[in-house]
C-alpha cells in the first residue's frame, strides 16, 4: 500500500499554531489539491486532534481516525475510529481493497507512521507565512531522507513540495 503524507506548513516549518489550530491559512490552491490527492487515495488517515479541528468526515473517501479512545466518537458513514497500529490499520485498508492512502496528521500520529517506515512520499505545501512557534510535522525526531520528485508553484509564493522517503541507514546522517 502506497502511503502519503500530505500536509501544508508555514514557512517556518510550522503546521498548526497548536492543536487545535483550523487550517484556514493555506489558501484555496491548497485546499483544492489536498481534496484531489486525499479523493484519488480513497483514504484520509488522521488523529483525533484533526478530526476533531475538520469537525466531520470528510465525503468522498475513507476516513480513518487513530485514537486511544475510539468510544469518544460517534459512528458515521465512511468513518473508522480505531486504536490499531500504523502496520494494523495499513494491513486492513490493503485487505478491504485500497492501495493507497494520505495521511494527513497531526504531528503524533505522523510519527508514529514514520517511525514504523510506512511513509512512502510526502507533498507538503509551503505557505508565505510565519507562526514562529507552534507544531511541527512530526512530534518527535524522525532519520529518513528525502529524494525530490518535484517542486511547483500552484499560486503566487505557495510552493508544493514532493519528495520520496528513504529509510536505507546508509544515507542518512549520523544520529
Amino acid at each position: 500500500m502506497k502511503l502519503t503524507l500530505v500536509m501544508a506548513m508555514t514557512a517556518d516549518g510550522k503546521i498548526a499554531r497548536h492543536n487545535r489550530h483550523f487550517p484556514n491559512w493555506t489558501g484555496r490552491a491548497d485546499k483544492r489539491m489536498f481534496k484531489q490527492l486525499t479523493t484519488e487515495a480513497g483514504v484520509v488517515i488522521m488523529g483525533a486532534g484533526t478530526y476533531e479541528t475538520i469537525g466531520k468526515p470528510l465525503s468522498g473517501r475513507l476516513n480513518v481516525v487513530m485514537t486511544r479512545h475510539p468510544d469518544r466518537f460517534q459512528p458515521a458513514e465512511n468513518l473508522w475510529i480505531t486504536a490499531d497500529s500504523p502496520e494494523r490499520i495499513l494491513s486492513e485498508l490493503e485487505a478491504r481493497g485500497y492501495a493507497a492512502a494520505a495521511l494527513t496528521g497531526g504531528a503524533t500520529i505522523n510519527s508514529l507512521f514514520a517511525r514504523a517506515h510506512l511513509i512512502d512520499e510526502m507533498v507538503v505545501t509551503i505557505s508565505p507565512v510565519l507562526f514562529g512557534e507552534g507544531l511541527s510535522m512530526f512530534s518527535e525526531p524522525i532519520h529518513a531522507a528525502l529524494d525530490l520528485k518535484s517542486m511547483r508553484e500552484i499560486e503566487p509564493g505557495v510552493v508544493v513540495v514532493h519528495y520520496a522517503f528513504r529509510y536505507d541507514a546508509t544515507t542518512l546522517p549520523s544520529q
